[in-house]
């Protein structure tokens, strides 16, 4: 079937289209497939917020949910179990993506949202979703907490696709393409091969916006500052990453194998209603970027979306808007900060919900 145009052009300027959400369902109903045939879809992203409403909203679960109770299994296994079938089929399906265009097509699972601050559990996590799964166009979820850095280097070092996840900062990012490249460095150290490692670096948008806006109201500040650090501040990782991906470091790795970390706008969702809801894709477009999107997000663009001024040729309105956020009183340091703590503990409660409703369900079918 045709690609919807508008999308068909937001690939072609170098944005991979990936879809923020997933459920058996949307297997099972060919509606995941039909988004890739018409809609441009390369790639899935899931977090435990996205498995919790899966798995409370559907009775597709039953059957599997039913055997893994005769079987007495523990509900950490259970959780495994249920999100592994689900991400390795999406991978499946997904497949024929990956193979004609390396580094899309892929699928991302998340470490339990409790490791975060723990490195070493991380590590053994991220290691062991990957065998469970076992499908070379997964990416595994790590978040970018000070704790999840030396477990993206560990993890990528042994060969594993990472999606990390949850940054907020310039400086975080940074760190976390440091990060991705001591991860190359060391495999290539210990004899190696990069073939077929990828990763993705999520930088989160309109929970930026939502905080900072929040802040400049309590502040009184000038109102025509509103809506506008979320994508000035992924602009200026789009800089960054412009940067590092240029040095040399980098050439001496992309020689040997290595495939760039490409930046993924993540919370593309446009959360008040008084912006366009299409601001976080129209304003991100450029060469070799991921956008991944809600659904209706995705839609909307499709209906309506237009491109709006490229990421390259914004770096400096970008910066000056940040200036003047932080000019206004906005302690910046202290805004990503709380929204990585935030989105940590907005996982752990998913997290913990969907526990809560495997266990009951486990229970209920024994």
């Amino acid at each position: 079937m045709a690609q919807n145009e508008r999308l068909a052009e937001l690939s072609a300027a170098g944005v991979a289209v990936w879809l923020d959400d997933l459920s058996r369902d949307r297997i099972r109903t060919g509606n995941l497939q039909s988004l890739v045939d018409e809609y441009s879809v390369v790639g899935v992203t899931t977090n435990p917020t996205i498995f919790a409403a899966a798995i409370s909203g559907s009775d597709s679960y039953d059957d599997q949910v039913h055997a893994l109770a005769v079987r007495s299994v523990s509900v950490e296994e259970a959780l495994r179990t249920i999100t592994a079938s689900d991400v390795r089929d999406a991978c499946d399906l997904l497949r024929p993506v990956a193979d004609r265009q390396p580094g899309d097509g892929r699928v991302s699972l998340e470490v339990a949202p409790g490791l975060a601050h723990d490195t070493d559990a991380t590590s053994a996590e991220a290691a062991h979703l990957w065998w469970l799964v076992d499908r070379p166009n997964l990416f595994i979820k790590i978040p970018a907490t000070e704790a999840g850095l030396p477990a993206i280097t560990e993890t990528i070092a042994h060969g594993i696709s990472v999606n990390v996840t949850l940054i907020f900062s310039l400086d975080r990012y940074r760190a976390v393409m440091d990060a991705y490249l001591s991860g190359l460095e060391k495999r290539v150290a210990n004899g190696g091969s990069l073939e077929g490692i990828a990763s993705v670096a999520s930088f989160f948008v309109s929970r930026v916006d939502t905080e900072i806006d929040k802040r400049l109201d309590k502040l009184g500040a000038d109102a025509s500052l509103k809506g506008r650090a979320g994508v000035a501040n992924a602009q200026l990782a789009y800089q960054a990453y412009e940067e590092v991906f240029s040095s040399n470091r980098w050439r001496a790795l992309e020689a040997k194998g290595a495939a760039p970390q490409r930046p993924l706008w993540a919370s593309t969702g446009v959360k008040n209603p008084e912006y366009s809801d299409t601001m976080y894709i129209s304003e991100l477009i450029a060469p070799g970027t991921v956008n991944t999107m809600p659904e209706k997000t995705m839609k909307a663009y499709a209906d309506h979306g237009e491109p709006g001024t490229p990421v390259q040729k914004a770096y400096d309105e970008a910066a000056a808007v940040m200036k003047s956020v932080a000019d206004a009183g906005v302690d910046l340091d202290d805004v990503f900060k709380v929204l990585e703590d935030e989105g940590v503990k907005k996982f752990v409660d998913s997290w913990d919900e969907l526990t809560d409703s495997v266990k009951s369900e486990l229970e209920k079918l024994k």
